[in-house]
């Protein structure tokens, strides 16, 4: 069965980190460039469902569209 998913990709001063939204568990990685992070974080996504099984499947509310947004914050 193929499931999508939503996947955040950061970039930063050092490389690229990237995780899924809509899983239980903590599944994230990382690589020199967007498409390897990307290709590692497919990785890891599969390693964990075949780990724990189909209960780290978020079945509540599937997440449709994730934004990015900017808010600046006095302190």
């Amino acid at each position: 069965m193929k499931h999508e998913f939503k996947i955040i990709v950061e970039k930063h001063p050092d490389g690229y980190l990237a995780y899924p939204l809509g899983l239980k568990g903590v599944v994230v990685s990382e690589g020199a460039s967007y498409e390897e992070a990307l290709f590692n974080v497919k990785s890891a996504i599969t390693f964990h469902i075949e780990t724990f099984g189909s209960e780290v499947f978020e079945e509540e509310d599937p997440i449709m569209e994730a934004f990015v947004a900017e808010a600046g914050i006095s302190v």
